[in-house]
């Protein structure tokens, strides 16, 4: 990044931060997204972990359906201020490598084979695909499947100028339903569904664009799962702001078969995504501290700030074994992980 792009996006950031974080929530609800009850209790709230852009959010849970929702929600302009330099921009080299890890690849190919025996497949829609790697290591399964990608940011042109996917789709989801109706084989969205703000109308516009005998594949967080009890805002899976809505497992089930899908498997062990107690000191740390070196910060650094973060990160990395250890205990003795996923099918009709 040159110093004068540097600059240029430090005043942007400013300038938006001098109007106020606030514009960027919807007004408060008063009843759960999901189930409509009223009987919604505040669960924690939590800054923004990631990024370190200032704001802090509320997460509230129903007591009703147990469906976990942020409230107040992220409007259109605080979406495009959150994802800002998260995914593209900025953030795009590490968020590269992240998905390119060895770990998310090894969780790539056991969703790309979760499909039964005997499916044959030929058409394939990865909605949220960001920069397409989940497609690129399930050809490695699939090698005739065609590989499309759908996703609102720029990465997906990206996906496919590689030649990891197909065909690329930017936009949302439901604005392509009309257009891709009836088109494809199978659906995969993987830590996508928590991403958006209607959860109902992407399950709706998925069962519109599959064709019959199609099949519908989900990963997302397990808001029930005890890490995220145990750790609260130090979940690194709340991600806030980004994550708008979890839906407990019995939820999502419930709202697919609601439309006529019928659940062929749930993976619960074999879902396990990345480690928990692990990385919790490091947030803390880091929320200790935030970075200021970042167009966003509301002050310039000095020579003492990074010296803090690392005395504050050094403290943390004696803490991250014990929770590697408690990461692998609760691996081995829990039938649950931090993450589930559904496989969902359509009826043949034919």
């Amino acid at each position: 990044m040159r110093a004068k792009d540097s600059e240029a996006d430090r005043r942007r950031y400013q300038a938006d931060l001098a109007q106020g974080v606030e514009r960027f929530l919807q007004p408060r609800r008063t009843d759960c997204p999901w189930c409509a009850s009223t009987r919604i209790r505040v669960l924690l709230h939590s800054p923004e972990f990631v990024q370190h852009k200032p704001g802090r959010f509320t997460l509230e849970r129903c007591a009703d359906c147990g469906h976990v929702f942020q409230n107040p929600c992220l409007n259109e302009a605080g979406l495009e201020f959150y994802y800002r330099d998260f995914y593209d921009g900025l953030g795009a080299e590490l968020c590269d490598r992240v998905m390119d890890s060895a770990g998310l690849c090894r969780a790539y190919l056991r969703r790309a084979r979760m499909l039964p025996p005997g499916t044959e497949p030929r058409t394939w829609l990865d909605v949220g695909t960001g920069h397409g790697h989940f497609c690129r290591s399930a050809r490695q399964v699939w090698p005739n499947v065609r590989f499309d990608g759908l996703d609102q940011s720029e990465s997906v042109l990206k996906a496919q100028k590689l030649g990891w996917i197909h065909h690329a789709y930017q936009g949302t989801f439901p604005q392509r339903a009309e257009e891709l109706a009836g088109s494809y084989d199978v659906v995969s969205m993987h830590h996508y569904l928590e991403h958006t703000a209607d959860q109902h109308r992407q399950l709706d516009t998925a069962a519109r664009v599959l064709r019959p005998g199609g099949h519908l594949l989900i990963e997302v967080p397990d808001p029930q799962c005890l890490p995220a009890r145990l750790l609260g805002r130090y979940w690194f899976s709340w991600m806030q702001p980004q994550h708008l809505h979890f839906a407990p497992e019995a939820n999502l089930t419930r709202a697919l078969q609601d439309r006529g899908f019928t659940i062929v498997a749930v993976h619960r062990r074999r879902a396990r995504l990345g480690q928990d107690f692990v990385w919790a000191p490091g947030l803390l740390a880091g929320n200790l501290h935030p970075p200021v070196d970042r167009p966003w910060s509301p002050r310039r650094p000095h020579p003492g700030d990074r010296l803090l973060r690392l005395i504050l990160l050094a403290l943390a990395v004696p803490v991250m074994p014990v929770g590697l250890l408690a990461d692998w205990t609760l691996g081995l003795l829990s039938r649950r992980s931090n993450t589930y996923r559904i496989l969902a099918a359509l009826p043949d009709t034919a």
